[in-house]
Protein backbone atom coordinates (compact mmCIF):
# COMPACT_ATOMS: atom_id res chain seq x y z
CA UNK A 1 0.00 0.00 0.00
CA UNK A 2 1.49 3.30 -1.10
CA UNK A 3 -0.59 6.44 -0.27
CA UNK A 4 -0.59 9.22 -2.86
CA UNK A 5 -0.94 12.53 -0.95
CA UNK A 6 -3.36 15.15 -2.28
CA UNK A 7 -4.47 18.53 -0.94
CA UNK A 8 -8.20 18.37 -1.71
CA UNK A 9 -8.81 14.63 -1.54
CA UNK A 10 -7.62 11.66 0.47
CA UNK A 11 -7.40 7.87 0.34
CA UNK A 12 -5.81 7.67 -3.11
CA UNK A 13 -3.55 4.62 -2.82
CA UNK A 14 -1.38 2.37 -4.94
CA UNK A 15 -2.32 -1.29 -4.44
CA UNK A 16 1.28 -2.28 -5.15
CA UNK A 17 3.78 -3.46 -2.59
CA UNK A 18 1.78 -6.20 -0.91
CA UNK A 19 3.47 -9.62 -0.72
CA UNK A 20 1.81 -12.31 -2.83
CA UNK A 21 2.26 -16.05 -3.31
CA UNK A 22 5.60 -17.69 -4.07
CA UNK A 23 7.63 -14.75 -2.81
CA UNK A 24 6.18 -12.36 -5.38
CA UNK A 25 5.07 -8.76 -4.72
CA UNK A 26 2.23 -6.78 -6.28
CA UNK A 27 3.76 -4.32 -8.75
CA UNK A 28 3.55 -0.64 -7.91
CA UNK A 29 2.34 2.08 -10.25
CA UNK A 30 -0.26 -0.08 -12.01
CA UNK A 31 -3.44 -0.37 -9.91
CA UNK A 32 -4.82 2.43 -7.73
CA UNK A 33 -7.88 2.90 -5.54
CA UNK A 34 -9.51 6.18 -4.55
CA UNK A 35 -12.65 8.13 -3.76
CA UNK A 36 -14.11 10.37 -6.45
CA UNK A 37 -11.28 12.73 -7.43
CA UNK A 38 -13.37 15.84 -7.99
CA UNK A 39 -12.49 19.39 -6.87
CA UNK A 40 -8.75 18.78 -7.01
CA UNK A 41 -6.26 21.60 -6.66
CA UNK A 42 -3.80 22.47 -9.41
CA UNK A 43 -1.04 20.58 -7.61
CA UNK A 44 -3.40 17.63 -7.10
CA UNK A 45 -4.02 17.50 -10.83
CA UNK A 46 -0.27 17.40 -11.39
CA UNK A 47 0.10 14.57 -8.88
CA UNK A 48 -2.66 12.52 -10.51
CA UNK A 49 -1.31 13.24 -14.01
CA UNK A 50 2.07 11.87 -12.93
CA UNK A 51 0.44 8.47 -12.29
CA UNK A 52 -0.05 8.09 -16.05
CA UNK A 53 -3.52 6.59 -15.69
CA UNK A 54 -4.94 4.94 -18.80
CA UNK A 55 -8.22 3.64 -17.35
CA UNK A 56 -10.56 4.97 -14.67
CA UNK A 57 -13.20 2.51 -13.45
CA UNK A 58 -16.03 4.57 -11.95
CA UNK A 59 -18.27 2.48 -9.69
CA UNK A 60 -20.59 5.35 -8.73
CA UNK A 61 -24.26 5.32 -9.57
CA UNK A 62 -25.42 7.29 -12.58
CA UNK A 63 -26.78 10.21 -10.54
CA UNK A 64 -23.68 10.31 -8.35
CA UNK A 65 -21.36 10.46 -11.31
CA UNK A 66 -23.45 13.10 -13.05
CA UNK A 67 -23.47 15.35 -9.98
CA UNK A 68 -19.69 15.23 -9.52
CA UNK A 69 -17.95 14.49 -12.83
CA UNK A 70 -14.42 13.14 -12.65
CA UNK A 71 -12.27 13.79 -15.70
CA UNK A 72 -8.67 12.63 -15.70
CA UNK A 73 -6.92 13.75 -18.90
CA UNK A 74 -5.43 10.88 -20.88
CA UNK A 75 -7.53 8.23 -19.15
CA UNK A 76 -10.55 6.39 -20.53
CA UNK A 77 -13.45 6.41 -18.06
CA UNK A 78 -15.35 3.13 -17.74
CA UNK A 79 -18.78 3.79 -16.23
CA UNK A 80 -19.56 0.72 -14.09
CA UNK A 81 -22.43 1.97 -11.94
CA UNK A 82 -23.42 0.17 -8.77
CA UNK A 83 -26.69 1.87 -7.90
CA UNK A 84 -28.14 2.60 -4.45
CA UNK A 85 -30.72 -0.14 -4.91
CA UNK A 86 -27.93 -2.47 -3.78
CA UNK A 87 -26.52 -0.13 -1.20
CA UNK A 88 -23.95 1.44 -3.49
CA UNK A 89 -24.09 5.16 -2.84
CA UNK A 90 -23.71 6.51 0.67
CA UNK A 91 -25.26 9.78 -0.37
CA UNK A 92 -28.05 8.39 -2.50
CA UNK A 93 -29.12 5.87 0.15
CA UNK A 94 -30.38 8.90 2.07
CA UNK A 95 -32.71 9.78 -0.79
CA UNK A 96 -34.16 6.25 -0.89
CA UNK A 97 -35.48 6.68 2.66
CA UNK A 98 -33.56 3.67 3.98
CA UNK A 99 -31.69 5.86 6.48
CA UNK A 100 -33.55 7.86 9.12
CA UNK A 101 -32.57 9.80 12.18
CA UNK A 102 -33.94 6.93 14.30
CA UNK A 103 -31.57 4.36 12.83
CA UNK A 104 -29.20 2.70 15.29
CA UNK A 105 -25.56 1.70 14.67
CA UNK A 106 -26.70 -1.94 14.50
CA UNK A 107 -29.33 -1.03 11.90
CA UNK A 108 -26.63 0.67 9.83
CA UNK A 109 -24.38 -2.39 10.02
CA UNK A 110 -27.22 -4.59 8.76
CA UNK A 111 -27.76 -2.25 5.81
CA UNK A 112 -24.06 -2.26 4.99
CA UNK A 113 -23.84 -6.04 5.31
CA UNK A 114 -26.63 -6.36 2.75
CA UNK A 115 -24.77 -3.95 0.48
CA UNK A 116 -21.53 -5.92 0.64
CA UNK A 117 -23.25 -9.20 -0.10
CA UNK A 118 -24.84 -7.49 -3.09
CA UNK A 119 -21.43 -6.32 -4.34
CA UNK A 120 -20.29 -9.94 -4.39
CA UNK A 121 -23.44 -11.57 -5.75
CA UNK A 122 -25.26 -8.95 -7.83
CA UNK A 123 -22.58 -6.57 -9.15
CA UNK A 124 -20.17 -9.07 -10.67
CA UNK A 125 -20.64 -7.60 -14.15
CA UNK A 126 -19.08 -4.32 -13.02
CA UNK A 127 -16.16 -6.00 -11.29
CA UNK A 128 -15.66 -8.36 -14.22
CA UNK A 129 -15.12 -5.32 -16.46
CA UNK A 130 -12.27 -4.17 -14.21
CA UNK A 131 -10.56 -7.53 -14.58
CA UNK A 132 -11.03 -7.44 -18.33
CA UNK A 133 -9.34 -4.04 -18.48
CA UNK A 134 -6.44 -5.44 -16.44
CA UNK A 135 -6.16 -8.47 -18.72
CA UNK A 136 -6.10 -6.14 -21.73
CA UNK A 137 -3.20 -4.29 -20.06
CA UNK A 138 -5.16 -1.06 -19.77
CA UNK A 139 -3.10 -0.07 -16.75
CA UNK A 140 -2.23 2.08 -14.93
CA UNK A 141 -5.81 1.70 -13.78
CA UNK A 142 -7.79 3.47 -11.05
CA UNK A 143 -10.96 2.14 -9.47
CA UNK A 144 -13.09 4.49 -7.42
CA UNK A 145 -16.55 5.23 -6.08
CA UNK A 146 -17.62 8.25 -4.01
CA UNK A 147 -15.84 7.53 -0.73
CA UNK A 148 -13.37 4.94 -2.02
CA UNK A 149 -14.44 2.72 0.86
CA UNK A 150 -17.12 0.13 0.11
CA UNK A 151 -17.60 -0.58 -3.60
CA UNK A 152 -13.94 0.26 -4.15
CA UNK A 153 -12.91 -1.64 -1.02
CA UNK A 154 -14.56 -4.84 -2.21
CA UNK A 155 -13.09 -4.42 -5.69
CA UNK A 156 -9.59 -3.84 -4.34
CA UNK A 157 -9.90 -6.90 -2.10
CA UNK A 158 -11.02 -8.99 -5.05
CA UNK A 159 -8.04 -7.87 -7.13
CA UNK A 160 -5.55 -8.51 -4.33
CA UNK A 161 -7.09 -11.94 -3.68
CA UNK A 162 -6.75 -12.83 -7.35
CA UNK A 163 -3.10 -11.76 -7.29
CA UNK A 164 -2.42 -14.12 -4.38
CA UNK A 165 -2.21 -11.64 -1.49
CA UNK A 166 -2.91 -13.17 1.93
CA UNK A 167 -6.18 -12.30 3.65
CA UNK A 168 -4.49 -10.51 6.56
CA UNK A 169 -2.85 -8.09 4.13
CA UNK A 170 -6.10 -7.65 2.20
CA UNK A 171 -7.87 -6.69 5.41
CA UNK A 172 -5.02 -4.34 6.27
CA UNK A 173 -5.41 -2.56 2.95
CA UNK A 174 -9.18 -2.39 3.36
CA UNK A 175 -9.01 -1.03 6.92
CA UNK A 176 -6.39 1.57 5.97
CA UNK A 177 -9.32 3.71 4.81
CA UNK A 178 -9.98 4.41 8.50
CA UNK A 179 -6.68 6.27 8.76
CA UNK A 180 -6.12 7.41 5.17
CA UNK A 181 -9.55 8.91 4.39
CA UNK A 182 -10.35 12.36 5.80
CA UNK A 183 -14.10 11.73 5.37
CA UNK A 184 -14.62 14.75 3.17
CA UNK A 185 -18.27 13.78 2.61
CA UNK A 186 -19.21 13.52 6.31
CA UNK A 187 -21.07 16.83 6.35
CA UNK A 188 -23.60 15.47 3.83
CA UNK A 189 -25.17 13.14 6.40
CA UNK A 190 -27.57 14.47 9.02
CA UNK A 191 -27.33 11.46 11.31
CA UNK A 192 -26.48 10.76 14.94
CA UNK A 193 -22.69 10.66 15.31
CA UNK A 194 -22.68 7.04 16.45
CA UNK A 195 -24.55 6.04 13.29
CA UNK A 196 -22.40 8.26 11.07
CA UNK A 197 -19.28 6.64 12.53
CA UNK A 198 -20.51 3.24 11.38
CA UNK A 199 -21.60 4.54 7.98
CA UNK A 200 -18.27 6.21 7.22
CA UNK A 201 -15.98 3.53 8.62
CA UNK A 202 -14.39 0.44 7.11
CA UNK A 203 -15.34 -2.64 9.13
CA UNK A 204 -13.61 -6.00 8.74
CA UNK A 205 -16.83 -8.07 9.21
CA UNK A 206 -18.35 -6.38 6.15
CA UNK A 207 -15.56 -7.48 3.84
CA UNK A 208 -15.29 -10.89 5.46
CA UNK A 209 -19.06 -11.33 5.10
CA UNK A 210 -18.94 -10.53 1.40
CA UNK A 211 -16.28 -13.17 0.77
CA UNK A 212 -18.17 -15.68 2.91
CA UNK A 213 -21.27 -14.99 0.79
CA UNK A 214 -19.48 -15.61 -2.50
CA UNK A 215 -17.99 -18.84 -1.16
CA UNK A 216 -21.42 -20.05 0.01
CA UNK A 217 -22.82 -19.32 -3.45
CA UNK A 218 -19.90 -20.55 -5.59
CA UNK A 219 -17.90 -22.94 -3.39
CA UNK A 220 -14.38 -21.50 -3.62
CA UNK A 221 -12.82 -18.18 -4.53
CA UNK A 222 -11.37 -19.73 -7.70
CA UNK A 223 -14.83 -20.97 -8.69
CA UNK A 224 -16.24 -17.48 -8.12
CA UNK A 225 -13.45 -15.88 -10.15
CA UNK A 226 -14.06 -18.35 -12.98
CA UNK A 227 -17.86 -18.29 -13.08
CA UNK A 228 -18.65 -14.72 -11.95
CA UNK A 229 -15.54 -12.83 -13.05
CA UNK A 230 -14.82 -14.84 -16.21
CA UNK A 231 -11.29 -15.67 -15.04
CA UNK A 232 -10.25 -19.23 -15.78
CA UNK A 233 -6.96 -20.65 -14.49
CA UNK A 234 -5.00 -19.29 -17.45
CA UNK A 235 -6.43 -15.79 -16.95
CA UNK A 236 -5.54 -15.83 -13.26
CA UNK A 237 -1.98 -16.90 -14.08
CA UNK A 238 -1.75 -14.11 -16.66
CA UNK A 239 -2.96 -11.49 -14.16
CA UNK A 240 -0.34 -12.59 -11.66
CA UNK A 241 2.34 -12.44 -14.33
CA UNK A 242 1.28 -8.93 -15.34
CA UNK A 243 0.74 -7.41 -11.89
CA UNK A 244 3.17 -9.18 -9.57
CA UNK A 245 6.92 -9.55 -9.73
Amino acid sequence: MVPVPLQNASNLRDLGGWPAQDGRIVRTGLIFRAPALANLSASDHETVAALGLRTVCDLRGIREAGANPVDIPGAVRLALPIEPSVGGSLKDILHTGQITGHMSPDDMMVLLQDAYRAYALLSFTQYRAIFQALLQEQAPLLLHCSAGKDRTGFGAALILSTLGVAWDHILEDYLATNTQWRREIASRFDLPEVVKTVLLGAHAPLLTGAFEALRREYGTLDDYLHRAMGLDADARVRLRALYTQ
